[in-house]
């Protein structure tokens, strides 16, 4: 196949499309027509010798071989650019759009007060923040990277680990007493809020590490949720005993708001991962990303 400025053009389009979600929004997007999108698509595909869009009346989306297509090329167009940003001896490298899948309690305690720093760093970057509680297809959904906590997908890059911590409100030790050791909040003893695993969709188990050791303990609570913010609140207002994670809790902790039941039982790790598109080096946006996120939480 011989390269031609058609071949990446095409291939610009079809980064556009991917990212708007439409055509037309990828035409508004690149000062051009609808029909314009259209074609270079299909010129696109003939090219390439496979269909890369199911097309509807509303939307487009991926077929499995251009989702494919599309993770090998996105990386590497953006590589291009940063290429000539460089060429040109331009000092804002990291440039362009950026959109980030993140977990919602991440994003909202932790990310959003550090992201003015990371705007003022560089100006020539626009950055848009999805919480999501799913990782989800990246490529389909037309994100850059995403932020999650959990386990990590194997070509992950690991930020760090935060510590699970067992908490409950002064009313609620004041009404039903201060537990002595995680097996007492369990046979109904206690009111414990559940937290729905957003892979499997069921609570997950209540565990207490204490160096190599492992206890699991069966609690029983009325509340479910799945969402932190909703549990932090509910836990502070003193309705139940809670599992939350040290990051982004620790002004509620210095503040008395809630209080630690086990700090001799507090050494399970939960991490905090990054995925990026790209199998090798991340374009420069998202390395700028990923470094500020890494150094923000350390």
């Amino acid at each position: 196949m011989v390269f031609d400025s058609r071949l990446l053009s095409g291939i610009q389009v079809l980064v556009a499309a991917v990212e708007a979600g439409s055509f037309a929004r990828a035409a508004a997007t690149l000062g051009i027509t609808q029909s314009g999108v259209s074609r270079a698509v299909a010129r696109l595909e003939h090219r390439v010798g496979i269909r890369l869009f199911d097309r509807t009346a509303r939307a487009v989306a991926l077929t499995e071989e251009g989702r494919s297509f599309y993770q090998r090329v996105k990386p590497l167009l953006t590589g291009i650019e940063d290429a000539a940003t460089d060429a040109a001896g331009s000092a804002a490298v990291v440039r362009g759009r950026l959109r980030i899948n993140v977990d919602p309690f991440f994003a909202r305690l932790v990310l959003a007060p550090r992201l003015g720093k990371f705007l003022a760093a560089y100006p020539a970057l626009s950055v848009e923040i999805v919480g999501r509680d799913r990782l989800g297809d990246l490529v389909t959904d037309g994100f850059d990277a995403a932020v999650r906590f959990g386990e990590p997908e194997p070509s992950a890059l690991v930020a760090l680990e935060t510590r699970v911590l067992t908490c409950a409100a002064p009313s609620y030790l004041a009404k039903h007493g201060h537990p002595a050791h995680p097996r007492d909040l369990g046979a109904g003893r206690h009111e414990c809020i559940h937290y729905l695993d957003p892979v499997t969709g069921r609570p997950f188990h209540w565990e207490f590490h204490r160096g190599r050791q492992k206890l699991r303990v069966a609690v029983s609570g009325r509340l479910t949720v799945n969402n932190v913010g909703t549990m932090l609140g509910a836990c502070a207002a003193g309705h139940g005993v809670a599992q939350i994670l040290a990051l982004g809790t620790e002004d509620l902790l210095s503040r008395g708001k809630l209080i630690e039941l086990f700090p001799d039982w507090s050494d399970e790790r939960f991490p905090l991962y990054a995925f990026h598109l790209s199998r090798h080096v991340p374009p420069a946006k998202v390395r700028a990303f990923l470094d500020f996120v890494i150094g923000s939480v350390r």
